[in-house]
């Protein structure tokens, strides 16, 4: 069983990654935003990047900053075959996911206004937002010196491989499927 999880910058192909190894590589899929979502929904609120990111700092610092993550772990163990787990955003994360041993973390940049570009498009509940606002998300997510929130910086650069997605869906797939067999 093979553990693999996400991370990246905003719309760079975190979901496209999902995408392609579910549907050819047989990959269970366990989603950070699905799990907030739920919470998020519980608690009847509007789902929107605002919410999502002050659940999950607010689960993190109730709990520990692994706190969602490992229990999508939790999940995927018992799901007893390969999975990823999307979107892995705080360096707590890593380190705990990392210490169970049967876990690889794949991160995945592109450049920013290709980024925005793709989003515009995909249009999610998230994503319906002026270029400035989806810059000063990113920036607000990049770093950050509390472990319960987002640091999308220092998680990619703990990545054990990263994917460049700035062409097409078929050059990001064949990186893929090189680092596939090395996991």
């Amino acid at each position: 069983m093979k553990i693999i999880g996400i991370t990246g910058t905003l719309g760079a192909g975190k979901g496209t990654i999902v995408d392609y190894l579910t549907t050819h590589h047989g990959f269970k899929h366990f989603s950070v935003r699905g799990y907030l979502t739920n919470v998020i929904k519980q608690r009847g609120f509007e789902v929107n990047r605002d919410t999502l990111t002050h659940t999950a700092n607010e689960l993190r610092a109730q709990n520990t900053p692994s706190f969602i993550a490992e229990e999508l772990f939790k999940e995927a163990e018992l799901s007893g075959g390969n999975c990823i787990i999307e979107s892995i955003r705080t360096v707590g994360e890593i380190t705990a996911l990392k210490a169970k041993g049967n876990f690889t973390l794949f991160s995945v940049d592109t450049d920013r206004k290709i980024r925005y570009d793709r989003i515009v498009i995909r249009g999610s509940e998230t994503d319906k937002i002026t270029y400035e606002t989806f810059a000063q998300n990113e920036e607000r997510e990049l770093t950050s010196t509390d472990a319960n929130k987002q640091n999308l910086s220092a998680c990619m650069q703990l990545a054990d491989n990263h994917f460049t997605n700035n062409g097409t869906f078929d050059e990001l797939y064949k990186q893929i499927d090189v680092v596939i067999g090395l996991v």
